[in-house]
């Protein structure tokens, strides 16, 4: 029993060498790749995806998994035929020096801030080196709203693509409202599906003040500012009846302005019905004009991919390779965390 005991504290005390030898590689490995990479931190690649063919592959592999065998085989004979009749078209089709219309599918999730506006605009970047005439330029867009400046940003890549003389159509499966509308009003089209969330033309600020706390605990607190609105409303100080009055100018000032560029790019919409700060389901956004046709994305690139060929543009940013093996390390943390609180706490109603 003791030989066990000591050959196994000898297995043990040779396996986590060995582990702590392995990351101690690895994370000379990836200091030197940071290193030697720290140029190219911020550079990435553009991902395309064919959606026709993403299409296809999808149709074709139910296909195979529902037909009976001699049917499948048929199918796939059928396949092979028509692929090669594809082949010869577009072998026609170039010899024609007649390119097809494309569809340049992009896609914005936006958060507070609109973070995802820098990759947005390397995508639209892209996008527009190639981009012909009588190309279409698609995003789906799926935003609440958020900051000002950061979606005022936002809006104007997706301008870009309009002053460049190509059609623009905005699809919101989710949710477009404030900020995110804002983007939407950009396009030629904006195709909204019956539940999502549009509208919410309004502004607003909340600002806590915790000075009556500093005051009964003997806080005194100092700000000094040069210009008379330099400072309206504070977290700390004591706020005054002509700052709030400043403030709420501000915002109103900033409502007027949202107004304006809604008009300017929505020119049949009545904004003064629908800048209440209100939002509205896609099927009321539509009698209101803030939207033109109800479906979701998915079936208006189906249809489009019908006639036109269609690809997906992502900017992928190239991650360094110890930021590769954080998020694998925090992600088998993640599962491993969750498997063991559901084993846990077992299935409850909530």
């Amino acid at each position: 029993m003791i030989e066990f005991a000591t050959e196994y504290g000898m297995f043990l005390a040779k396996t986590v060498t060995f582990v702590l030898a392995a990351l101690f590689v690895i994370g000379g490995i990836a200091t030197a790749a940071g290193r030697t990479r720290q140029q190219r931190d911020d550079e990435g690649y553009v991902r395309v995806r064919h959606y026709n063919r993403y299409l296809e592959n999808m149709r074709d592999g139910v296909r195979q998994a529902v037909l009976p065998d001699s049917q499948r085989k048929k199918e796939e004979k059928r396949q092979r035929k028509e692929r090669k009749q594809q082949a010869k078209r577009e072998k026609k089709a170039d010899a024609m020096a007649k390119p097809p219309t494309r569809l340049y599918v992009l896609n914005f999730e936006g958060d507070i801030r609109a973070s995802a506006v820098d990759q947005l605009r390397r995508e639209i970047s892209s996008v527009l080196q190639v981009a012909g005439e009588e190309d279409e330029v698609v995003i789906r867009l799926e935003s609440p709203g958020g900051l000002v400046h950061g979606y005022g940003l936002a809006a104007s890549q997706l301008d870009r693509i309009r002053k460049q003389g190509l059609k623009l159509t905005v699809c919101v499966d989710k949710v477009a409202a404030s900020g995110g509308y804002m983007m939407a009003c950009i396009g030629d089209r904006i195709v909204a599906a019956p539940f999502a969330i549009v509208g919410s033309i309004g502004v607003v600020a909340q600002v806590p003040n915790v000075h009556r706390l500093l005051k009964k605990n003997d806080v005194d607190m100092e700000m000094h500012t040069a210009g008379e609105y330099k400072r309206t409303l504070t977290v700390l100080g004591e706020n005054t009846d002509e700052g709030r009055e400043k403030f709420k100018e501000e915002l109103e000032d900033t409502h007027a302005l949202f107004k304006e560029f809604i008009r300017d790019h929505r020119r049949n919409l009545d904004v003064s019905k629908v800048a209440t700060g209100e939002h509205w389901f896609g099927t009321r956004a539509k009698d209101l004009g803030l939207v033109d046709d109800l479906m979701t994305s998915d079936e208006y690139l189906s249809d489009r991919a019908r006639e036109a060929e269609v690809y997906e543009i992502t900017w992928e940013h190239k991650r360094k390779l110890a930021e590769k093996l954080g998020l694998n390390l925090e992600g088998s943390i993640d599962r491993v965390l969750d498997r063991w609180l559901t084993r846990a706490n077992g299935p409850k109603w909530q």
